[in-house]
């Protein structure tokens, strides 16, 4: 699959000279309002390894931030769009058309949620397909109000920041945002006041009253969620949160989009997270594991939804790139082939198992949670108060990569350590991850 030995391997200090050496040349000429999560530089990446340019090798619970969900370099990937380049690599769909778009939509078509009449449009960014979400519903219900959720996360555009309710990194600053957006609870199990039990009827009781009387429903163009929380926390919203919903906006002419970024294409052991508990959004948005680390996103959803905007309303020079469609077709030819929605129920199965015993020898960890290869821990200081524990979950997110594994962080308070492997990586390289992490906490 990859030419790159499936094996951590550190032979110099993290960061090493030749990091060093490119940290100091970025220092001079990127902003420095671009962060990065590692201090080195990338030289290779494939299956579920990272090779800096010292030579270490990074076992990789990161994907990119959920991207390289084939691993960083499939071979279907590389082949199509390798092809695609030496044919032609730019026309503008909207000047000059060509199949891979097609193709590309034609695959959402059948494999999003639901057997109604499908459309699509292809973009660039994730935040690119939610930002017209907006506009397609806003469209479609001549309605301009945007519900959105606490702890939602849906992009770094003017409109996606008022969307996103995070305010440190995404928003601080940035201001003034887009108008018409209104945000109410979410049914965030671990931290619901009367317990998780209670938490889905409870929160979506609550939500839909506060969209009632605060906005009015017949004021209401979009609702839009992420079924699985990704900045936010890695938040499963509470069995049945999710329908009552769906319910509440077919009832009232709102359209409801299921925010599938991080969560889509098998991450979460389904094609799409929205499936658990049969949820057919009227319309999704999908990027980051959809091309291979091209990049490309997409809006999908209900032909006579996708077709209220008016001809040219929609669109962008670069927006479904042939190459970035290539890669699609590649990524999706092999999460078929490969059954990767099998293989993130298998990274579950083993990380879930693996966590539980820490959840029992540390009382820093207050949860464990996700589905397939989506999976947190959210550390607190106490499990009585569940006060965030930001400063340990930074120190063992340090310590995992100085040991060679990459690690990520989210969470509204910066508690939670969040593990997204390439779907494709094998169960030593796992499990060889989950030791560097018992290790970490081991030296907390």
């Amino acid at each position: 699959m990859t030419a790159i030995p499936q094996e951590r391997r550190l032979v110099t200090a993290v960061p090493g000279p030749k990091s060093l050496e490119l940290q100091a040349r970025r220092t001079a000429t990127v902003a420095g309002g671009v962060g990065s999560t590692m201090p080195v530089f990338a030289a290779r990446a494939g299956g579920g390894v990272l090779e800096d340019v010292d030579g270490n090798r990074f076992i990789d619970f990161g994907s990119g931030i959920a991207v390289t969900t084939v691993g960083a370099s499939a071979e279907a990937v590389v082949r199509r769009a390798t092809a695609q380049l030496a044919d032609f690599t730019h026309t503008c769909f909207m000047i000059t058309p060509y199949e891979g778009y097609v193709a590309v939509c034609e695959q959402l078509a059948e494999l999003t949620p639901g057997d109604h009449a499908k459309k699509s449009a292809l973009f660039n960014s994730g935040a690119e397909a939610v930002e017209n979400a907006v506009k397609i519903a806003r469209s479609y219900t001549k309605r301009q109000a945007v519900v959105v959720f606490d702890h939602g996360y849906h992009g770094r555009t003017n409109l996606t920041m008022a969307l996103t309710a995070k305010n440190m990194p995404y928003k601080n600053g940035f201001g003034p945002f887009a108008p018409e957006i209104y945000r109410v609870p979410v049914a965030y199990g671990y931290r619901w006041p009367t317990g998780p039990e209670n938490c889905g009827p409870e929160a979506s009781a609550q939500a839909i009253d506060q969209i009632s009387k605060q906005i009015g429903a017949e004021n209401v163009a979009a609702i839009i969620i992420e079924p699985v929380l990704g900045e936010g926390g890695f938040i499963e919203p509470a069995k049945g949160f999710l329908p009552a919903l769906a319910k509440f906006a077919k009832d009232n002419g709102i359209v409801f989009v299921a925010d599938e970024i991080q969560s889509g294409f098998c991450r979460t052991g389904q094609w799409f997270a929205c499936e658990d508990e049969g949820i057919v959004p009227d319309l999704i948005t999908t990027a980051k594991g959809i091309a291979g680390g091209l990049p490309l996103a997409a809006v999908t959803g209900r032909a006579e939804i996708m077709d209220a905007a008016h001809s040219g309303g929609l669109g962008g020079t670069y927006g479904g790139n042939p190459v970035a469609c290539a890669a699609a077709l590649g990524s999706i030819e092999t999460m078929r082939e490969l059954d990767l929605p099998a293989k993130a129920r298998r990274i579950e199965e083993i990380m879930k198992a693996r966590l539980a015993t820490l959840r029992e020898k540390y009382d820093v960890v207050g949860d464990v949670r996700g589905r397939g290869a989506m999976i947190a821990i959210e550390l607190v200081k106490d499990r009585e108060s569940k006060e965030p524990a930001a400063e340990a979950t930074a120190a063992l997110a340090k310590a995992c990569q100085q040991a060679g594994l990459l690690v990520l962080t989210c969470g509204t308070y910066g508690n939670v350590l969040r593990f997204l492997p390439p779907l494709v990586i094998g169960e030593d390289l796992l499990n060889e991850g989950l030791d560097i992490i018992e290790q970490a906490f081991a030296g907390l």
